[in-house]
């Protein structure tokens, strides 16, 4: 599906609606995907009342900061994923401001491998994994859907003898060209990282034929991440015959709210339903 897609259009016939109180049967919370300057990268693992075996990483991350949360609390905010039947892992990547974009990217990278590597654990197919997040997080939602592999069977290394590839994104508002952004930036100190690591980074200039099929979702008022990224990569999806989808939130800033939020949630959730569960 290759269509500009306007939320009040696509949306007011969608009958999903998850239960917001839908809790995971079991979280499995701070396992250790990889060590940083003597500190550990963790994700948390929350597996649902009814599994479908597929599963989510959800990018933690905003302004590409990564922090802690009470996965007891937490697990609200990956309610309908649960309830659709998702086991949900909630990624974190070393945080700004210590940690720059560049790193935070080889963090998420090092989880999704071990995460494909380490699927059956939890129940779920690892060639059923989708990514999100928002923000930073769709960025780097992105940024993995660009880059995935088929593994290398003769590595030492056995991450990455295993393929990295995920199936499906779902992209909130994500910068995708960096190039212009980077240097010193006291609001963001993420984005001061080297030069050479420009291309590598920018979802724009990796969009290739075999990427995943991606829903992108951005708001009109959205001054800290204007829509046009959104559009721009869209339209490269596009011209490589990727599957994408993009839904305009008209007049919505940088978060959603309230029934935007809602149809964004329902959205998304579909999505991932069409490229994983079925």
């Amino acid at each position: 599906m290759r269509h500009l897609a306007f939320v009040t259009v696509l949306l007011t016939t969608m009958t999903f609606a998850a239960d917001a109180s839908a809790q995971a049967s079991e979280i499995v919370p701070d396992i250790v995907y990889g060590h940083k300057d003597g500190m550990a990268l963790t994700f948390d693992v929350f597996k649902p009342q009814s599994p479908n075996g597929a599963g989510i990483l959800y990018m933690v991350s905003g302004g590409w900061r990564s922090g802690w949360r009470d996965p007891a609390q937490a697990q609200r905010g990956y309610a309908p994923f649960l309830e659709a039947g998702f086991t949900v892992f909630a990624v974190r990547h070393g945080s700004s401001p210590r940690y720059n974009v560049a790193e935070a990217v080889d963090d998420v990278t090092i989880a999704n491998r071990y995460i494909h590597a380490h699927a059956a654990e939890w129940g779920v197919d690892a060639d059923r994994l989708g990514v999100t997040g928002g923000s930073a997080g769709g960025h780097l939602s992105l940024v993995l859907g660009n880059n995935g592999t088929d593994g290398d069977a003769n590595s030492d290394d056995p991450l990455l003898r295993v393929s990295n590839r995920v199936a499906a994104v779902v992209a909130y508002y994500p910068p995708v060209d960096l190039r212009a952004w980077r240097g010193p930036n006291q609001r963001f100190p993420a984005l001061d990282f080297p030069a050479e690591d420009e291309v590598r980074i920018s979802p724009i200039l990796q969009v290739s034929a075999d990427d995943p099929p991606t829903l992108l979702i951005h708001g009109t008022a959205d001054t800290t991440v204007p829509v046009e990224h959104s559009e721009r990569v869209f339209a490269a999806f596009e011209q490589a015959r990727v599957e994408t989808e993009i839904i305009i939130m008209e007049g919505a800033g940088h978060g959603f709210r309230g029934e935007q939020a809602t149809q964004a949630t329902a959205a998304r959730v579909k999505w991932f339903v069409e490229h994983l569960a079925n």
